[in-house]
């Protein structure tokens, strides 16, 4: 029987709802297979947490969440909150103190989803961000504060270490998984200290891996080519806010932020890593049950993925794409008319379809 501890945090906005469904096919998974268990523990560290306690979780809540083999994370984000607490006191914590240097975010076309571009070619490849360093940085500071000659520094940090193990793991996963190369986004034309240290370390690495090709291209050569041949990309290594913007292009290809999972990974394991949706807590939807829980559906099939259940986690991903396929229950965003949990209901009944027929 393997058993996992699985901390939730729901957060604001549309998280709960979304989290909620995710939890759902979970639980759906663990009444099927006699050797998978999850327990759950929520957390309702969110912004109501931070009006009533001026702060977004305790003292001790990385503490808390060491212990678990997993974080489910929902969205956080509140009108009634600086985005600059809600972040850097939750999200970015555990990201940094957690070690999850990795943020591996899938691009994929999934059967049933149209994408904006007109040639219908295949999306599929992994966009590996870094995680813990790079432009988002706390380093910096604002000095004259609302006089005229207010100026503000934002430090960009890259380390070679940092560059180098992210390097490496984007070439690992693409040894693994039979890909011919790695593409390296970059900017080194301009940025020409950061940058330049970006692209020798990963030029170091890439000499170990003489099987798989190494490319690299300008940010912003590099957004376009996303649009005009997406095909043609199989891993992508992006720093910090690189992969953040590309990442966001890409789910725009492959049918918006409503399906596309992520997964911040500490490699090791000496943590737990942290597995959410692209998508924020968006307010303009919470509360109408209308959110599309796919991406958070499938970030738990990655978190299961990581765990050591890649069975379970296709399982999942096949469930969706046949809901997708149907048609016939699909949130507005795809151009359907059905609730969050009407969704998730639907993706259970697939999901138990699958394992039963198997």
């Amino acid at each position: 029987m393997d058993t996992y501890q699985i901390a939730v945090i729901p957060g604001d906005g549309i998280g709960p709802d979304v989290t909620n469904e995710a939890m759902k096919v979970l639980e759906a998974l663990q009444e099927l297979d006699d050797a998978f268990e999850v327990n759950f523990k929520l957390f309702d560290w969110r912004s109501e947490y931070y009006l009533q306690h001026g702060q977004m979780m305790p003292d001790n809540g990385l503490d808390q969440l060491r212990e678990f083999d997993a974080i489910l994370f929902g969205a956080v984000g509140d009108a009634r909150v600086p985005d600059e607490i809600s972040i850097w006191q939750l999200i970015m914590p555990i990201r940094k103190q957690f070690q999850q240097y990795i943020n591996m975010r899938p691009i994929k076309k999934l059967a049933g989803i149209d994408s904006p571009l007109k040639n219908g070619s295949p999306i599929d490849f992994m966009v590996f961000r870094e995680n813990a360093e790079g432009e988002y940085s706390n380093i910096g500071g604002r000095l004259y504060q609302e006089q005229p000659q207010e100026m503000a520094i934002q430090n960009t940090v890259i380390t070679r270490q940092g560059v180098e193990r992210i390097a490496k793991y984007a070439f690992e996963y693409a040894k693994k998984n039979n890909k011919t190369k790695v593409t390296s986004a970059t900017k080194s034309n301009a940025i020409i200290h950061s940058m330049k240290l970006w692209d020798e370390a990963i030029e170091k690495v890439a000499v170990d891996y003489e099987e798989i090709a190494l490319e690299s291209y300008f940010i912003d050569a590099l957004a376009a080519y996303f649009v005009m041949r997406p095909e043609s990309f199989e891993v992508v290594v992006a720093s910090n806010l690189f992969g953040d913007i590309l990442t966001d292009l890409g789910a725009a290809l492959v049918g918006g932020l409503g399906v596309s999972p992520s997964g911040n990974i500490n490699p090791e394991r000496n943590f737990p890593s942290m597995f959410e949706a692209i998508h924020g807590s968006a307010p303009d939807i919470a509360g109408k049950g209308i959110a599309n829980p796919i991406a958070q559906i499938w970030s738990a099939a990655l978190m299961l993925e990581h765990l050591g259940r890649p069975d379970l986690a296709a399982a999942i991903v096949s469930s969706i794409e046949n809901v997708l396929q149907e048609g016939e229950v699909l949130t507005p965003d795809l151009g359907g008319n059905s609730t969050t949990s009407e969704v998730g209901d639907r993706i259970v009944e697939e999901v138990k379809k699958q394992l039963i027929t198997h």
